[in-house]
């Protein structure tokens, strides 16, 4: 195990904010046990400790995108998929890591730990997910800028951010020079029109989770006709 990692690595006072640190300092972290329930990012020799302990609003649009993605998929049967959200991602190659709220794998790539490796996922050996999501409700400045430059530097094809207050999704595919897009489709989801993601979280306002997930539900039988 690394020595070289800073004591105030791990000090709560300085959660939610990139400091320097070294990969040795990651990687103490990312197997501490005193850190088993937070998320990790390292990017560009800096690294964020966010704690991952979320209120009821995040929450609830979690859940709610995770069940979207599994009404999605039913009704799309010939397209397979894995969903991982939450779990810590590393490119050991790049020295790079995250723990987006949202992940999908399309295809048959069935994501197993291995007996003996550590419990992280190396994306330099499974390869690199199709889409990714953060769901902002207290963090969108940071998940618009520098995790943007994470995702695109790991040249992930999509990027999601989901905006609690705000009621909207921000959709961003990778050009070919490597630089985010906003559009208004996703291409993971068969080009999903944005704006109905938008309506879909807008009914939050005044409705659960589960009942806007079946309005969602019927309105992509009529999107599909």
């Amino acid at each position: 195990m690394a020595t070289l990692v800073s004591p105030f690595l791990i000090k709560k006072e300085y959660f939610n904010q990139w400091q320097s640190a070294t990969w040795e300092d990651y990687l103490y972290c990312a197997d501490s046990q005193e850190l088993e329930d937070v998320k990790l990012y390292f990017y560009n020799h800096q690294l964020l400790i966010q704690i991952s302990r979320e209120g009821v609003n995040h929450s609830c649009v979690s859940n709610l995108f995770v069940i979207l993605f599994g009404i999605w998929f039913s009704q799309n049967p010939e397209q397979n998929y894995t969903s991982c959200g939450g779990c810590l991602l590393e490119n050991q190659a790049l020295k790079m890591a995250f723990s987006p709220d949202l992940v999908l794998y399309l295809g048959d790539n069935n994501l197993k730990r291995k007996e003996g490796e550590r419990r992280y996922l190396d994306v330099s050996k499974s390869g690199i997910p199709h889409l990714v999501g953060e769901i902002s409700d207290t963090t969108l400045p940071n998940d618009l800028d520098k995790k943007k430059h994470l995702y695109a530097s790991l040249k992930i094809p999509e990027y999601w951010v989901v905006d609690v207050q705000g009621r909207r999704v921000f959709c961003f595919h990778l050009d070919a020079n490597n630089i985010y897009q906003e559009a208004d489709f996703s291409l993971t989801l068969h080009n999903l029109p944005i704006s109905l993601l938008n309506e879909t979280l807008s009914l939050l306002e005044s409705q659960t989770n589960g009942s806007v997930a079946s309005w969602f539900a019927q309105k992509i039988q009529a999107f599909k006709k």
